[in-house]
């Protein structure tokens, strides 16, 4: 089941009924010299209107498969048709029509006048403290020491064997259901590509703050907030050329976007942000 899929892309055919939307102008790849490094994990959809939009590419061979051209003959596609390959299609296409969520759900932001608020650490904004249990789903190595910082309990679930073992203070298991016992969750927004959210979900209803983050997390929330998520933390490009031109050279684009932080609690809504686009149009 890929519900979520298919609400984002309900949602952005609400933003279609209201006008034209742009076309795909081109897809941005890493260089292979960016491979093992956090410049070579994304590609991005550029439309013709400037707007971007990130996805994860180190899935399968889904990087290979696009530097073998499954990318081309993309300029001039509407943006929507590539975006609804994210419900629709598998591998390679679903992580380019992720990307094209992203650019349109940009796109919408832009038109309307919204910028998410930026993040206030890097752990969520989950306000951990001691006696917190946190689940992280995905290992973030950078984040452990943050967390074990707070007094907070960490397990962290994985899809990786080699990675599994009990550590002071953490350990990490292929078991979800763990994340059952966990008051706070942190995830990797790669489960929005992977197919494991819905599952990851269903185990982490007893948590009282559920975070999705990482470059990749820049789509529409509601479907999301509707499903027990509080906070979605994503990438906002600032700096368009500049961006472009650090991941087509494999260098570090961190000082083109800044990280965000939408929260459930502050979110103005879809339908409201439709609202204001549709004044725009007129």
């Amino acid at each position: 089941m890929r519900a979520i899929a298919h609400e984002l892309i309900a949602l952005l055919e609400r933003l279609a009924a209201l006008g034209p939307l742009p076309r795909v102008k081109r897809l941005l790849l890493p260089p292979p010299g960016a491979d093992g490094t956090h410049a070579g994990e994304f590609c991005a959809v550029e439309l013709d209107d400037g707007s971007l939009g990130l996805s994860f590419v180190l899935l399968g061979d889904t990087l290979a498969q696009l530097r073998g051209g499954a990318g081309e003959r993309l300029a001039a596609m509407p943006a929507l048709e590539l975006a609804r390959c994210y419900a629709e299609s598998e591998g390679v296409q679903r992580t380019l029509g992720f990307a094209a969520v992203n650019a349109l759900t940009r796109h919408l932001f832009d038109r309307a006048g919204y910028a998410p608020p930026p993040a206030q650490g890097s752990t969520g904004d989950l306000a951990l403290q001691p006696g917190d249990h946190v689940g992280m789903v995905g290992l973030f190595p950078p984040l452990v020491k943050q967390v074990l910082a707070t007094g907070a309990r960490l397990t962290v679930v994985e899809l990786r064997e080699d990675l599994v073992g009990a550590h002071e203070g953490w350990h990490v298991t292929l078991d979800p259901a763990e994340l059952r016992g966990c008051n706070k969750v942190l995830s990797t927004s790669t489960v929005l590509l992977n197919d494991t959210l819905d599952a990851l979900l269903g185990h982490c209803r007893g948590a009282e703050r559920i975070a999705l983050i990482g470059p990749g997390a820049s789509c529409l929330p509601d479907p999301l907030f509707e499903r027990g998520v509080t906070l979605l933390g994503g990438s906002w490009i600032a700096d368009a050329e500049g961006f472009k031109n650090a991941l087509l050279a494999g260098t570090s684009w961190s000082g083109c976007a800044r990280k965000t932080a939408i929260a459930r609690d502050a979110w103005p809504g879809a339908a409201a942000l439709l609202a204001r686009a549709a004044l725009v149009q007129r």
